[in-house]
């Protein structure tokens, strides 16, 4: 993307040209601006336009337009094979490879190349004089163009949403790939977000699976707290089940998850401590496990018995008794009379307290 007045550009590398990267690099293009244009220079990309019609008529995406109206920009399409439309970024791709990918370059993730990008755009315009105003830099005349700016109205919601089925084995299929998703979830259908960076599955309106977006091709990515519930119903799978398999937790609960493996029901009580991350909470559960290796100790009902406790609330202030209410003469309890009860006489009787204090004999006579 670049600036018409200034000659300012923002360059930013995604693995794909979906809609939803179109969204992104907007956002990050106006937030790295600190302001949008009110008018707006695209080419007809099948992620903008739907349908072209005679002259600069255009049907514009749904989604396209409401990023715009978003940003506040007003969308204005070149005409086809008509490249001096759009002169300042017809050959920008290679001006970008011979500027800053001579020599080619490597990088371990795409986030270090889009970081080395941004700071390699404001050194070059910094360093390079504007076109046509002799004597000032690309980096001034941009400064002196952010006041005409529309202020960066926050980022826009750009995602591309379409419905899912939930499989037996809680995961989504999207892409080419499969996502987990809580187990409640099954059975019900879905709605996938797919954002630049990430996926959001929603059913009903609430979250039900988040991840990491991935490119490959059919991967599983899992989450294995999506699949807590159902160790409850087979503990096993803490062992051998596939979205267990390398899952690292806290510190303290790792040690305890290493001390019960020698216990024979080590894998039902791990599965009743990770049960109640669910609840509580896991930073909660992780000061527990900590509280329990401070004492040797790494049993679940220890553990739980500390989670009990720390659920219970602090114990209220004791109230003031007003004077009014204070006894004068405090009742004092006296356990020896009722031994009496216990003491039969020679004469069949039965000895009990009444109700004023006094001894009253009661005559046996048929049970009564």
């Amino acid at each position: 993307m670049r600036l018409c007045h200034s000659r300012m550009f923002y360059v930013r590398a995604y693995p794909r040209e979906t809609q939803e990267m179109v969204f992104d690099a907007h956002d990050r293009a106006f937030a790295f601006f600190r302001g949008a244009c009110t008018r707006g220079i695209y080419d007809n990309m099948k992620t903008a336009v739907d349908a072209i019609f005679i002259g600069r008529d255009r049907r514009y995406n749904r989604r396209f337009a409401q990023m715009c109206g978003h940003y506040l920009v007003e969308p204005e399409a070149c005409t086809p094979a008509s490249g001096w439309e759009k002169g300042q970024v017809e050959n920008q791709v290679g001006l970008v490879r011979e500027r800053f990918f001579t020599p080619r370059l490597r990088f371990k993730t795409l986030e270090d190349l889009n970081g080395w990008l941004a700071d390699k755009c404001v050194a070059y315009a910094k360093a390079h004089p504007h076109p046509e105003q002799g004597g000032r830099t690309v980096w001034e005349v941009f400064e002196e163009e952010q006041a005409s700016f529309i202020p960066y109205a926050g980022r826009f919601d750009g995602f591309h949403c379409i419905p899912a089925s939930v499989s037996k084995t809680c995961t989504v299929r999207f892409d080419n790939n499969k996502y987990s998703v809580l187990s409640s979830a099954v059975g019900r259908p879905v709605e996938i977000h797919a954002y630049a960076d990430r996926i959001v599955i929603r059913q009903d309106g609430a979250v039900v699976g988040e991840h990491a977006r991935c490119f490959g091709r059919n991967e599983v990515i899992y989450d294995p707290w999506h699949y807590v519930p159902v160790l409850a119903r087979k503990p096993g799978g803490l062992r051998n089940g596939a979205p267990f398999r390398g899952w690292v937790l806290p510190s303290a609960m790792e040690k305890v998850r290493r001390k019960l493996k020698a216990a024979d029901d080590g894998d039902r009580q791990m599965v009743s401590i990770l049960t109640c991350v669910l609840s509580d909470g896991l930073n909660a559960v992780e000061a527990a496990c900590q509280e329990a290796l401070e004492h040797s100790v790494s049993s679940a009902a220890v553990i739980l018995n500390i989670l009990a406790r720390s659920r219970d609330p602090v114990p209220g202030t004791i109230l003031s008794i007003p004077q009014a209410l204070k006894l004068a003469h405090e009742p004092i309890a006296d356990c020896a009379r009722y031994d009496s009860l216990r003491r039969t006489s020679s004469h069949g009787t039965h000895r009990s307290v009444g109700t004023d204090g006094r001894i009253e004999a009661l005559r046996d006579a048929g049970g009564l």
